[in-house]
Order: C-alpha cells, then structure tokens, then sequence
C-alpha cells in the first residue's frame, strides 16, 4: 500500500486470492501468483516483470510463514522444517539472484529483506522459523557483499513484534509481555511501521548504508542492566 503510492508495484500470493484482488483494488497494485518456494514460480515472475516494465528498482523480500504448529525443538518434525526453509530462506534467495542479475544489466537497485528479530532470538517453540530467519540475514549481508560495487544496495529490515496475520493467535500473549516490559517502546508494532522503513529505502534515503541491518522492533534489540 505505502509503495504503490509511488511506484508500479507487481506484488505477489500464495493462495489467497481474495485478499490479493482486494489489495490489487484499492492500491493499483498488480497481482501476481507465485509460490516463492517454487523455483518456476520465481522464474515466472520475473519473466512477467519483464515482460512489463524495461528495469526493476527495489525488490522487498517479504514473504514468510510460520511453522504450523509450534512444537518443542526437540519435536518438531523434518516437514516443517523442509517447508519453512524452502519458503523463509531458498526461495527469497534465490529470487534475489534472479532479480540482481536484470538489475547488473542497468547498474543499480535496492533489494530488502524482511527478516525478524528471530533471526538472532531462540524460540525453542519454533526453532525453524528462528534457522530460517537467521539464514535469510546472513543471505542480505552476502547479497550487500557481492551487489555494492555494482551500484545495488541490499538492506536487511528486523520487524519485531508486528500485528499481522501471523501474531493474531498469539496477540493477547505477546500483549501481555509488552505491558510487562518487554518492549522499551511499550506497544505492539503495526505493517505501516515496516512499511515506512521500506519507505525510505525506496526513497534512496539510505544508499550510503549498503548492508544496513534496520531494526523496527520498538528497541527490543537493546540490552539494559
């Protein structure tokens, strides 16, 4: 939404079409299905991008899902495992690879990536998330690594706890933590407060930050005694 006020937005679904149509009328986006786990599906998408504009400016890695259940580490099966690297980890990598292969041909670009405070938080309940997260950060530094030099800036945003589809089951648990003091800024996050980091990115604010880990988390990152 925040995006589409200025740019051609092609953003992509899983399987809830609803909602993407939804997004698609009031935004102007275009929508486009795509299973990032799939290596046809990346393919596809960007042979569709292509198709329709001569250069890509900022990619945002921002797909993700959650285990399906939460289970102990010493529990959790092999399956969600499998599926949540193959959707938090492979497939924005190797997207990214598609997508800074065209943006080489012109010579810049930003890329970002949505990762998680979890990227470097152990939640034994959710141990592959976690693994994943912290795969996809280390993927945003070698990405800034390899892309700087050619003019393409790669940035990591660290959301914390963000209200969204996957935090509502959970919700009134972390609200509760956050009336404890967990966060120093004591409430819960919202998509706009990614967004507007995302925001500033595409604005060019940050290119003299290539690899620039961005916390949007409510300072959850600090450590106090």
């Amino acid at each position: 939404m925040e995006l589409a006020r200025t740019h051609h937005v092609i953003a992509t679904y899983k399987s809830n079409r609803e909602a993407a149509e939804r997004l698609a009328t009031e935004t102007g986006a275009e929508i486009v299905q795509c299973d990032v786990s799939s290596a046809a599906d990346r393919a596809a998408l960007i042979a569709h991008a292509r198709e329709r504009f001569e250069s890509l400016d900022l990619l945002v890695n921002n797909a993700g899902i959650a285990p399906r259940e939460r289970r102990d580490l010493l529990e959790a099966s092999e399956e969600s495992f499998d599926e949540l690297m193959a959707t938090n980890l492979k497939g924005p990598h190797f997207l990214t690879r598609l997508a800074a292969r065209w943006m080489l041909e012109r010579g810049c670009g930003r890329i970002v990536f949505i990762t998680s405070i979890s990227a470097y938080t152990a939640s034994v309940n959710r141990a592959e998330y976690c693994i994943s997260k912290a795969g996809l950060s280390m993927s945003a530094a070698l990405y800034a690594q390899r892309l700087a030099g050619h003019g393409i800036q790669v940035f990591e945003i660290r959301p914390g706890i963000i209200r969204t589809d996957m935090t509502r089951a959970v919700e009134q648990a972390y609200a509760d933590r956050i009336a404890a003091g967990l966060l120093p800024q004591p409430r819960m996050g919202e998509g706009a407060d990614v967004a507007r980091a995302v925001r500033a990115i595409a604005d060019g604010l940050l290119d003299y930050s290539a690899g620039q880990v961005i916390d949007v988390d409510g300072g959850f990152h600090l450590r106090s005694l």
